[in-house]
């Protein structure tokens, strides 16, 4: 069995490398190696969406991607206990006719003692935005260290 560190139980510092790590890997826009940080029958709400296995997330996420092009996403911890990390988190993304968008959300995480998450919830609302109103300018994939984070840009 694989591990994903850092695992659980979760203190202030290892909870936001864990949400750190998340963000970098859903910047690389790559369902297949997104899919291999949750449990082989992870159980997630996206939205409105459910999935349940690697198999469905790599289908939800394919789609996804194919629907948000310009994919940028900055996550930022908002409470952990031991085995659990909840977040919010904000991304901006364009659609096929080039109208630009933001999306705010929080997601509920749950993990197994390797550090795979196993319950992910997420709660999304999209906001149409100027394409002069963007915050997010960094090349395609992970978020430069130095980039200010969710609470920096006032989100």
């Amino acid at each position: 069995m694989s591990t994903r560190p850092p695992l659980p139980p979760f203190t202030r510092t290892s909870a936001a490398e864990k949400v750190r790590l998340a963000e970098d890997g859903w910047n690389s826009r790559d369902p297949a190696k997104v899919a291999l940080a949750y449990t082989v029958d992870s159980r997630w709400r996206n939205r409105s969406e459910w999935a349940t296995g690697r198999e469905e997330i790599v289908a939800l996420l394919t789609r996804k991607w194919k629907r948000e092009l310009g994919y940028r996403l900055i996550k930022e911890l908002w409470a952990y206990d031991e085995e659990r990390i909840a977040v919010r988190f904000a991304y901006e993304w364009h659609d096929r006719a080039g109208h630009w968008h933001r999306s705010f959300g929080n997601e509920n995480w749950e993990f197994d003692g390797n550090g795979l998450m196993r319950v992910r919830h997420a709660s999304i609302n999209d906001v149409r935005i100027e394409e002069s109103e963007r915050r997010y300018h960094w090349p395609q994939g992970r978020r430069p260290d130095g980039h200010p984070g969710l609470t920096a840009l006032g989100f």
